[in-house]
């Protein structure tokens, strides 16, 4: 335990939208963060709310416990912008959180979240604040590191329900249409698509044209293939005020007169205890942020390089999306192996 890190303050927060490894992520930084430095960890309720409002409690190694498997967020969360004025006062929130990290005592602020999140953090750390980030959300999006805590959960819950999907589909001779999240990424639903053994997918990052994947549908059929799975994300190309998953499933339905059913997944794939990869991410990434804080090293977010935890600069990742490239190498497989993403490259 160094002296020199020893009584140093660390907050911490969540903001965005909950996902599944945050608490494993809290946990990884308090326990590092007492055990190793003897620092004391500040946990900060409500995102950046909380800052705002100076609601806070001194975390112990005792109220660590037992949360790995938690999914959500013990602090809670919220969508606050804090580079805009206050709805009610009208004051300038940034301001108001500068002011209240230092009252606070604040030595570091750790700040778990996504694209958004990662942009205020590096706006923070511009105004002088030591700022240490860390990437979660569902979507993979986060640019600047591989792969963002959380995923891997959802995968898996989305995985699950396409496999749910196929005994349906299947008894009944149908074609399925699953609308999954991402926003304008479609990382969640290539990789849920190629494991739920999906026959057409749909991504933001591949235009496609619903002639070709009506043909595709009505060349299955007519090869005696009982009943398809079409996975679409919803980010995609679609007319304003519908579901990707309605408009995919409706625009099928006219074209082939296959019939055709739809189910959006929702919420239920950002819920749930993390799976065990998304634990050890998350424990990895909360442990190097406090590693970087004892260095003194600020201004960074926490990402993963290939096999190597490291970290990359937030005025480098924020207001920046990581997309899927259309010539990714999985879905060059995927083509060779018969799946259609909608565009002529079948």
């Amino acid at each position: 335990m160094s002296l020199a890190t020893r009584g140093m303050k660390v907050g911490i927060l969540t903001a965005g939208g909950d996902c599944p490894g945050i608490n494993a992520a809290i946990r990884g930084v308090g326990k590092t963060a007492i055990i190793e430095y003897g620092m004391k960890v500040i946990g900060i309720s409500s995102g950046f709310r909380g800052l705002i409002e100076k609601e806070y409690i001194e975390l112990d190694e005792t109220q660590l416990s037992g949360m790995l498997t938690l999914g959500g967020t013990i602090l809670g969360t919220s969508r606050d912008k804090p580079f805009k004025n206050d709805p009610v006062t009208g004051e300038n929130m940034s301001k108001i959180i500068k002011k209240n990290y230092k009252e606070i005592g604040l030595d570091a602020l750790v700040v778990i979240g996504g694209n958004g999140t990662q942009k205020t953090a590096a706006k923070l750390a511009a105004e002088g604040l030591n700022i240490i980030g860390l990437p979660k959300t569902i979507d993979n999006d986060v640019y600047g590191t591989d792969v963002t805590f959380g995923f891997d959960t959802a995968v898996s819950i989305a995985t699950e329900a396409i496999d749910r999907l196929h005994s349906t589909a299947n008894s009944h001779k149908r074609i399925m249409v699953i609308e999954l999240m991402g926003h304008n990424a479609g990382w969640l639903t290539l990789y849920s698509g190629v494991a739920g053994g999906g026959d057409v997918i749909l991504i933001p990052e591949i235009p496609y044209d619903m002639d070709i994947v009506a043909r595709y549908l009505e060349k299955r059929s007519k090869n005696k293939k009982p009943y398809s799975i079409v996975v679409v994300a919803e980010g995609i190309a679609k007319p304003k005020g519908t579901s990707a998953a309605s408009f995919v499933a409706q625009s099928i339905k006219e074209k082939t007169g296959l019939e055709t059913r739809e189910t959006i997944l929702g919420y239920v794939q950002r819920g749930g205890s993390p799976t065990p990869m998304d634990r050890i991410l998350a424990t990895r990434y909360g442990a190097h942020a406090v590693e970087l804080i004892a260095e003194g090293k600020f201004g960074l977010m926490v990402c993963k390089d290939g096999e190597t935890i490291t970290s990359v600069p937030l005025d480098q990742v924020g207001g920046k999306l990581k997309l899927v490239p259309p010539d990714h190498s999985i879905v060059k497989k995927s083509r060779k192996m018969g799946i259609c993403f909608g565009d002529k490259k079948i």
